[in-house]
């Protein structure tokens, strides 16, 4: 029994050292990003605070850094984890777009693409076709330099230790919740002074909950941390990058587009009880 009693110690332990460490690296990066300037590079910094607190974490509870899921035994998950969330991101934008709540394609955004790419005397498809076929890969794989800064922190490291206590939806949950209430100051800094605040605040934590299912689902089906960095970035690019600018808004959008919006969290929620039923059938 104390030899129970002592693991349970030690596993909250870390747990708690990994929060509060990576709660004074984010207090700095969230001061430059409030009161100094919201620029990409503090952005950067926030985002690779949680591999450095597993990584300060491991070193002070004296265990290797190799005992991250660094490997990658098979692409299978790997190829799931691009095509889940163009799924879902899809599914959810088609229906803004059909219902009203947006519309398609925004020619701004086409001319700032047309600008971008060099390539202002191209037809609008061949832009469009172009710079999604470059966001869909040199995007994503670009992007996987920052997205494997949150994710080497939450799924490499935190949900594998949340784990040792508590089972596949209890884990998922919990660090669903600190997740997203690790991004809520940005969320303050996008919407201070709106009224909708709180509904943004909760539809985003709400999807945040759900993806960290799914997240958690390919974490510990692969035993690699791969699959969550590829699919937080392919989630980042094809709704910031492409399928945003894309939309036509109208009055009614805010309340339902991008991350902060109603309707990601509603189709994420759906994907999420599909994983989590699969998840308790393969015992995970």
């Amino acid at each position: 029994m104390s030899k129970k009693l002592s693991h349970l110690k030690q596993v909250l332990k870390t747990i708690l050292l990994f929060l509060g460490i990576l709660t004074l690296l984010s207090a700095v990066c969230y001061y430059a990003i409030l009161r100094l300037n919201p620029t990409s590079i503090y952005v950067g910094a926030l985002m690779m605070c949680p591999a450095l607190s597993a990584f300060i974490t491991l070193k002070l509870m004296k265990r290797p850094i190799s005992s991250l899921s660094w490997g990658l035994k098979s692409l299978k998950n790997l190829r799931l984890s691009y095509l889940i969330p163009v799924a879902y991101i899809m599914i959810s934008y088609i229906l803004i777009w059909v219902i009203g709540f947006g519309d398609v394609i925004n020619q701004e955004t086409i001319t700032e693409w047309s600008q971008e790419l060099g390539m202002e005397g191209f037809s609008s498809t061949i832009i469009l076709l172009t710079m999604i076929v470059l966001l869909s890969i040199v995007g994503v794989v670009k992007n996987i330099g920052s997205t494997l800064g949150e994710e080497i922190g939450w799924r490499g490291f935190f949900i594998y230790e949340l784990r040792k206590l508590f089972s596949f939806g209890t884990v998922s949950i919990i660090s669903g919740l600190i997740w997203a209430i690790w991004h809520w100051p940005i969320i303050f800094l996008i919407y201070k002074g709106s009224g909708n605040l709180l509904l943004h605040i909760t539809a985003f934590t709400v999807m945040i909950v759900a993806i960290s299912v799914i997240l958690a689902y390919y974490t510990f089906k692969s035993n690699s941390l791969w699959p969550a960095a590829l699919f937080h970035s392919v989630h980042n690019i094809f709704i910031q990058k492409i399928l945003t600018p894309l939309t036509i808004t109208n009055d009614r959008t805010t309340f339902w587009i991008d991350e902060y919006g109603l309707m990601l969290p509603i189709i994420t929620t759906l994907f999420a009880i599909y994983f989590w039923r699969k998840a308790k059938v393969e015992n995970l």
